[in-house]
């Protein structure tokens, strides 16, 4: 059975040097979700090759034909160019620390690789508004992403939170009347901005919302502590400490 060509887009998670001139690419593909690729000569110093293997940094949008087979591991690309051209998130320090902080989260929640157009609209979109994105707005995107992205994997809190229901029960994942037994809560301040979070529709909305840089760090750790619970084998994340010193 002969590999079929499609056209898909992708978002890169992750690349690794193989051989003396290619590279395999883990990438989030809007049709089959995440895929592993090897891409032969992009890192070859001849004209064909050169300036190629830069299109493969994570975060980046690419279009691309791709051939397709589900018994195979690892498949190959026939074409790519960029989807988009980002204007600062590989030039901006603090705008990639925030890229590479969800990229390592998509990576995390991606077990299997079927398509998930709807997680990955929202994905791309939260990767454009990054790109343009000024104060307040580009500091709570990882907030935002953290919790938005929880819907598409089963495990989104439910925002009940009001006067009589003030303690947000990260086990259960929903907001209770009593503190729970355990130590994974939220109460007070915390609890309220994670609830107004959660009403947030687009990351335009997120400017509105006023919060300090050891505010929001605080919360990032909590979120990663939402996922460990969540998600088996989830661990810690490796972005996360660069990125509470950016966020700083």
């Amino acid at each position: 059975m002969p590999d079929k060509l499609h056209k898909t887009k992708g978002i890169v998670l992750r690349t690794v040097k193989y051989g003396e001139t290619s590279i395999i690419v883990t990438m989030f593909t809007e049709l089959f979700g995440v895929q592993s690729y090897l891409v032969n000569g992009v890192r070859a110093s001849t004209k064909k090759g050169t300036g190629k293997a830069n299109l493969f940094q994570p975060a980046a949008l690419l279009d691309m034909v791709v051939y397709h087979n589900e018994l195979k591991h690892l498949n190959r690309i026939k074409e790519f160019k960029l989807a988009f051209i980002y204007q600062h998130i590989f030039s901006d320090v603090p705008k990639n620390a925030v890229a590479l902080f969800m990229v390592e989260l998509l990576t995390k929640c991606l077990k299997q690789p079927e398509g998930n157009p709807d997680l990955f609209e929202f994905a791309e979109d939260c990767f454009l508004h990054l790109d343009k994105s000024k104060g307040g707005m580009m500091a709570n995107l990882p907030l935002f992403f953290a919790l938005h992205l929880t819907y598409f994997f089963g495990f989104k809190m439910t925002d009940d939170y009001n006067e009589e229901n003030t303690f947000l029960d990260l086990g259960e994942g929903s907001f209770v009347a009593e503190q729970p037994h355990h130590p994974h809560f939220l109460e007070d301040k915390q609890a309220f901005i994670t609830s107004q979070l959660l009403k947030v529709q687009r990351p335009d909305e997120l400017e509105e919302i006023k919060l300090n840089h050891d505010f929001r760090r605080r919360l990032l750790y909590v979120y990663e502590t939402y996922y460990a619970l969540h998600i088996p084998d989830f661990g810690t994340m490796k972005t996360l400490p660069v990125l509470r010193e950016i966020l700083g």
